[in-house]
């Protein structure tokens, strides 16, 4: 079995398991952005951008708190991946996928952690929503529909607001832009309305 088959085998169907934001379709997303970023660096190996991503939210499986900590522990723990890594390069992986997290309190320590953090953080407004709505509904599916936009609207703040959490590194980050227009609809509290609206009818 080649790693290629390994991670679309064994490792991508896990995520089935995981609330409708961070299912197969998003670590797919990951994978494919951060391969398109580390063409920006020749000094990454592509074989290990491509396993970081595909590991960076496994931990989901224990919850979402510490989720980035336990992508990193199921990567050193896989045994698999010493037919195709070192051992250096495997805690490298494991970085990666622990640095991933957009609340994380430092920066990326490698490359790696800094492609898969960026590829991770997909800023387009329809979907950025869409996933707070889905969030919201999987995990606190008492709220009634008020307080799922009042939640979703404080998230947005926290997340991508002016002084949210989230920072962009790269200066090769396709979310730059996105983030700005982001931002722009945060601002405007009647589009802001429309759009949860909008979102909310399409995944009813």
């Amino acid at each position: 079995m080649t790693l290629q088959e390994y991670l679309h085998q064994c490792i991508l169907p896990r995520y089935a398991q995981f609330d409708a934001a961070h299912r197969l379709d998003h670590v797919e997303s990951v994978m494919r952005r951060s391969a398109e970023m580390a063409k920006h660096y020749p000094e990454a190996n592509s074989t290990l951008v491509m396993t970081a991503a595909a590991y960076h939210d496994l931990g989901l499986c224990e919850g979402r708190e510490r989720h980035h900590l336990v992508s990193g522990r199921i990567v050193r723990e896989d045994k698999q991946l010493r037919q195709w890594f070192t051992p250096d390069e495997i805690e490298t992986i494991a970085q990666a996928a622990e640095d991933h997290r957009a609340s994380s309190d430092h920066q990326p320590r490698s490359i790696y952690g800094l492609i898969v953090a960026e590829a991770d953080r997909l800023i387009d407004v329809d979907i950025v929503v869409r996933r707070c709505l889905q969030y919201g509904l999987a995990h606190y599916p008492e709220l009634t529909r008020e307080q799922h936009y009042s939640r979703a609207h404080d998230h947005l703040i926290q997340k991508y607001g002016e002084n949210g959490y989230l920072k962009l590194y790269l200066p090769e980050s396709p979310n730059a832009f996105p983030l700005q227009e982001l931002r722009c609809l945060i601002k405007d509290q009647e589009k802001l309305r429309r759009k949860f609206d909008e979102v909310w009818k399409s995944i009813q």
